[in-house]
C-alpha cells in the first residue's frame, strides 16, 4: 500500500516568513499584492484602531517643522504618509508593492504626498536630502533590516531623525499569553476572512515572534550609524517606537 503524503501542519512556517534573500522579497511582494485591497480594513479591525494612535505618536515625536521633507519607506497604503502630511510635512512615500501604493492614492493631496515604487534597500533619494525618515511596520519585511536602517540614515540630513514603528511582544506573562493567543489563533482568522486570502495572515505572527527585542533593535539602529537612539514600548508592549538621529559628522566608515 502506498503511504499517503504527510498533511500540512498548522505550525509550518508561512513560505514568505521562512524564505531568505531575493526569494523572500518576491514572496513578500506577492503576499501584500494579494491583500492590498482589504489591507486598511484588516488593520483597523484587527488592531481596534490603536495603530492610528501609534502613527500619530510617531509623527509628534519627530518634532517636524512645517514644510519639512520626510521619507516614508515601506509606506504601504500611505497611512503614515497621510499622518505626516496632516501635520504639515511634505512626504515621499516609497514601497516595492504597486497595489499597496495604489491603495494609498487619495489619502492626501498630491502636492503633500508623492508615492513612488522602490526598494527599501536602494531608495530613490539623494543622500542627505530629507529632514526625517520613517518606516511603520515594514522594516520587519526587509531582507536585511540593518541595511534598511542604514539606507534611511543615508537619505536624512545630519541632525535629522529616523523613526521606526514595529511590532513587539508583551513581556508580562499574562498579557503576553493573551497576546500570543490572539496573534496566533484569532488574528489569522480575522485577516483571512476580511482579505479573502486563506493562510496569508499567518505571516504576521510568525515574523513578530522571530523579530528583535526592542533593545536588540535599538542596538541594530546604532550599528547602522544612528546616535541618541531611544525606544518606547506601546500598548503593553504590542509595539515599539524607536527614534534615532543622524550624526552631525558622519564616521568615515559609514559615509555614503
Amino acid at each position: 500500500m502506498t503511504t499517503p503524503p504527510p498533511t500540512r501542519r498548522a505550525t509550518e512556517a508561512h513560505p514568505a516568513a521562512a524564505a531568505e534573500g531575493r526569494e523572500r522579497a518576491r514572496l513578500v511582494r506577492g503576499l501584500f499584492s494579494g491583500i492590498a485591497r482589504r489591507y486598511d480594513l484588516v488593520n483597523r479591525v484587527a488592531s481596534g484602531g490603536v495603530d492610528v494612535a501609534w502613527r500619530r505618536l510617531a509623527v509628534s515625536r519627530l518634532g517636524l517643522s512645517p514644510g519639512a521633507w520626510v521619507l516614508d519607506a515601506c509606506c504601504g497604503t500611505a497611512d503614515l504618509s497621510a499622518a505626516l502630511a496632516a501635520q504639515g510635512a511634505r512626504v515621499l512615500g516609497v514601497d516595492f508593492c504597486r497595489p499597496m501604493l495604489e491603495g494609498g492614492l487619495g489619502k492626501s493631496a498630491p502636492e503633500k504626498v508623492t508615492l513612488v515604487e522602490g526598494d527599501a534597500l536602494r531608495l530613490p533619494v539623494r543622500t542627505g536630502s530629507m529632514d526625517a525618515a520613517t518606516v511603520a511596520f515594514g522594516i520587519r519585511n526587509v531582507v536585511d533590516p540593518q541595511a534598511g536602517v542604514a539606507e534611511l540614515r543615508r537619505c536624512v540630513r545630519p541632525g535629522g531623525r529616523v523613526a521606526v514603528l514595529e511590532f513587539s511582544q508583551p513581556r508580562r506573562p499574562l498579557i503576553g499569553g493573551l497576546y500570543r493567543f490572539y496573534a496566533n489563533r484569532v488574528l489569522p482568522r480575522i485577516g483571512d476572512l476580511l482579505s479573502g486570502r486563506s493562510g496569508t495572515y499567518r505571516y504576521l505572527p510568525e515574523t513578530i515572534q522571530s523579530w528583535h527585542e526592542p533593545e536588540e533593535f535599538a542596538a541594530l539602529m546604532e550599528r547602522a550609524g544612528l546616535v541618541d537612539v531611544s525606544w518606547r514600548s506601546l500598548t503593553f508592549g504590542v509595539a515599539a517606537l524607536h527614534l534615532g538621529t543622524v550624526p552631525e559628522t558622519e564616521p568615515k566608515s559609514l559615509a555614503c
